[in-house]
């Protein structure tokens, strides 16, 4: 027989809606009851199908909360609904996302992601590139029949933007005072922006928004440029265009003082 888990009743699977909202982490996802029960024995399976909703803990808005990686459970959900799954290039959390897998009891996903972490070793000792593409069996339908991914749907643009200022005094090497940067703006699709930037993304002026829409007022914790670069390097972006903007003033009235020059520049990235 069916064993349910301690802290929920036996339940018929239509007490809870044909489309569910989840808040995973601060990350809100749409999907359908039965996207979430595909895996017999899964996680997300036992609390679907042998809880009831008031069993499960809810956010102030009434979605279903999970206390783990809002931005890994994409995959998660990407896995449970196409029975495949296609990581970005580059990619560099498959040993958290198998943490995920495990967590969520997928113990096939979890295998594959072991394989792919020793494959994508040995692909870095021989110089190849390591699969992006890993299949799981969850159903008995042949590959034709599996629903096909766009072989873009990674891609995208991500703009970098930041207001700077400089002030140089008449004895320039000793007076000089250097880039301050407020703060750096991140503009681009939510699901881009977040698989860059993960924990460092600031995300508190524009919330709760779902990963295939767009924002123009994340920004990030920190304040170096070459922090950002080397994290949309790290997962195959490239810089594009920049464009700036800046001017030109004293500090006070007098010619003599030094000159204060504020810019704003945007660079755009591209995958």
């Amino acid at each position: 027989g069916l064993q349910t888990t301690p802290e929920c009743k036996m339940a018929q699977s239509s007490t809870f809606p044909e489309v569910v909202e989840l808040n995973v982490g601060g990350q809100v996802y749409v999907t359908r009851f039965e996207t979430l029960t595909a895996v017999p024995r899964s996680l997300l399976w036992t609390k679907f199908t042998q809880c009831t909703p008031a069993d499960l803990p809810k956010d102030s808005k009434g979605r279903f909360f999970f206390d783990r990686d809002g931005f890994l459970f994409r995959y998660i959900l990407d896995y449970l609904r196409d029975s495949e799954l296609f990581l970005p290039e580059f990619f560099k959390e498959r040993k958290r996302l198998q943490k995920e897998a495990d967590f969520f009891q997928l113990p096939e996903l979890s295998r594959r992601l072991a394989v792919a972490s020793k494959d994508s070793s040995s692909a870095e000792d021989s110089g190849e590139p390591e699969e992006a593409e890993l299949t799981s069996p969850v159903t008995s339908s042949s590959s034709s029949d599996r629903p096909l991914r766009s072989p873009g749907g990674n891609s995208g643009y991500i703009t970098i933007g930041y207001r700077g200022t400089y002030t140089i005094g008449r004895d320039i090497q000793a007076d000089a005072k250097f880039r301050r940067v407020a703060r750096i703006t991140v503009c681009g699709k939510i699901s881009l922006a977040k698989e860059v930037f993960g924990e460092t993304l600031n995300e508190s002026r524009d919330p709760d928004r779902p990963p295939d829409k767009y924002t123009a007022r994340y920004y990030l914790k920190y304040n170096f440029l070459e922090q950002a670069f080397d994290r949309l390097a790290e997962t195959g972006f490239h810089m594009v265009a920049c464009n700036s903007t800046g001017t030109c003033s004293y500090g006070s009235n007098d010619p003599s003082e030094d000159k204060l020059w504020t810019s704003y520049t945007e660079y755009v990235f591209c995958r």
